[in-house]
C-alpha cells in the first residue's frame, strides 16, 4: 500500500518598497518540512519565517493562493508580504527585484490537456500569486488596508495572465 502525500509549504515572502516589488527570500520560495498531523500549513510556515529572522510582526498578510502536486509532495503555495520601512534591500540583502519584464523572458508553461493537471515553474507561481495579491487590492478590503499604496502601484502593470499563459493548443506527444 503507497504511503500518504506529505504536505509542504512554500511561502514567497515579497516586500515592496519606492523602488519597486522584492523576493525578500533571494531567488526562490522558502519551503517547510512535512507538516506535522497535529500542526497545520500557516503555523509550519510562521515557523519557516521566524527561522529566516521575520517575526510576525514583520508580516503585513500570509495568503495562501494555490497547491500543486511535486513528485511525492503536496505543496501549498502562500504569498508572504513583509513589511519595509525604507529599502527593502537595506534590511534583507539577499532580496531579488522582481519585474514583470522577468515574465517575458521566462515564457509561457507547456501546454497541458484538459483533464491533465498544468506543470507550472516555480515562476510561474510566483507570477500567480503577485496577480493574486492584485485581485486582492481591488476586492478585499482588508488585505487592500495590509498591504498599502506602494503595492498598489508596484501591482498595476500584473494583468490576468492565466488564459493567456495556455492560450496554444495542446498536441499530445
Amino acid at each position: 500500500m503507497a504511503e500518504n502525500m506529505p504536505v509542504i509549504v512554500e511561502g514567497w515572502a515579497v516586500a515592496a518598497d519606492r523602488a519597486g516589488l522584492w523576493l525578500v527570500s533571494g531567488g526562490d520560495a522558502w519551503r517547510t518540512a512535512a507538516v506535522p498531523s497535529d500542526s497545520g500549513p500557516h503555523f509550519e510556515l510562521e515557523l519557516e519565517l521566524a527561522a529566516h529572522g521575520i517575526d510576525l510582526d514583520q508580516v503585513a498578510l500570509m495568503h495562501s493562493t494555490s497547491w500543486r502536486a511535486d513528485g511525492p509532495c503536496l505543496i501549498v503555495t502562500y504569498m508572504v508580504v513583509v513589511k519595509a520601512d525604507d529599502l527593502v534591500r537595506g534590511t534583507w540583502r539577499d532580496a531579488r527585484p522582481i519585474t514583470l519584464e522577468a515574465a517575458g523572458e521566462v515564457g509561457r508553461p507547456r501546454t497541458h490537456a484538459a483533464d491533465e493537471p498544468p506543470e507550472p515553474s516555480d515562476f510561474h507561481v510566483l507570477m500567480h500569486g503577485l496577480r493574486h495579491l492584485k485581485f486582492l487590492l481591488r476586492h478585499d478590503a482588508t488585505n487592500a488596508a495590509a498591504m498599502g499604496g506602494l503595492w498598489r502601484q508596484h501591482l498595476e502593470p500584473f494583468g490576468p495572465a492565466l488564459a493567456g499563459m495556455y492560450s496554444e493548443p495542446h498536441r499530445a506527444a
